[in-house]
């Protein structure tokens, strides 16, 4: 059968692919319209299957926080070039995918790929479908979700990272700037949890092997490696864990005690932190 402009457009109004391509698939399938989205979804397949080991190390960083404060989202949507991170169609992407995200309140990275967008795809299949079109891999590589009293976010000017930071015991005190000041220290200094009591125990155990190779090493007594060790590891929680850092904008203070001179008691329940190539 003939195939229009007006049924190319519509093809392309569906799955956002080229004029040429949905022309084409348009012929192959004899102008069944389901037939033709199949064919370009197996091109966007072939792609990402093609392509699946290359790097993303480009894209975008999106947050939501709700209207009350209380539960924040973050996606992260890379692809291969810096390029195709600016372009529009993978802009709308990541913004179709956050949307997706709050409609649906998906928990987990799967539960966002299988939710439905406002026209009927689910998300990998809008993933898919631009890749057909790009000839690029893309993909969501970090979904976070929090919930606390108070949630604060940040989003770095490079938009390739970002932050979500939950507070506790804030009382009556407006936690905006100080939120935002935690959110900006965790994308800095990259701290690997909110305090000692939450650093894993194989960390720990590395560290103090750590403190103790370097003290040997020094020429210390084999009596007091152990006690050596715990002095490192004391230094390693207070530089890499988010409470006992000295906070980036003022050294003279921590970050526990920047909360608590802005309300008493206020503290990080918890934070989430993702970054693209990084």
């Amino acid at each position: 059968m003939a195939i229009t402009a007006q049924d190319v457009n519509k093809l392309r109004a569906m799955t956002g692919a080229g004029m040429m391509d949905c022309k084409k698939a348009l012929t192959e399938a004899d102008g069944d319209f389901e037939a033709a989205r199949d064919i370009l979804r197996k091109q966007g397949q072939k792609i990402a299957d093609k392509r699946a080991e290359n790097a993303t190390a480009e894209g975008i960083v999106l947050v939501s926080v709700s209207e009350d404060g209380t539960q924040g989202k973050l996606v992260a949507l890379a692809c291969e070039t810096e390029p195709v991170a600016k372009v529009e169609d993978f802009r709308n992407l990541a913004k179709q995918v956050m949307d997706a995200a709050v409609s649906s309140n998906a928990a987990s990275k799967e539960e966002l790929l299988s939710a439905k967008e406002s026209d009927g795809r689910s998300v990998q299949e809008h993933i898919t479908d631009l890749m057909g079109k790009i000839g690029e891999k893309i993909d969501v590589v970090a979904y976070e979700t929090l919930t606390a009293e108070k949630v604060a976010s940040y989003i770095h000017s490079d938009n390739k990272k970002g932050v979500l930071v939950g507070l506790k015991n804030v009382g009556g005190a407006d936690t905006t700037e100080v939120g935002r000041d935690v959110a900006m220290q965790i994308v800095a200094m990259k701290p690997v949890a909110v305090d000692k009591d939450g650093v894993d125990s194989a960390t720990v155990e590395r560290e103090i092997e750590i403190g103790k190779e370097q003290a040997r090493a020094e020429g210390k007594p084999e009596a007091m490696l152990e006690k050596i060790a715990q002095g490192k590891l004391n230094k390693f929680y207070k530089d890499n864990t988010l409470l006992n850092q000295e906070f980036v904008k003022d050294n003279s203070v921590t970050i526990a005690k920047l909360l608590d001179n802005k309300q008493k008691g206020m503290t990080v329940s918890d934070f989430k932190r993702v970054a693209i190539g990084a």
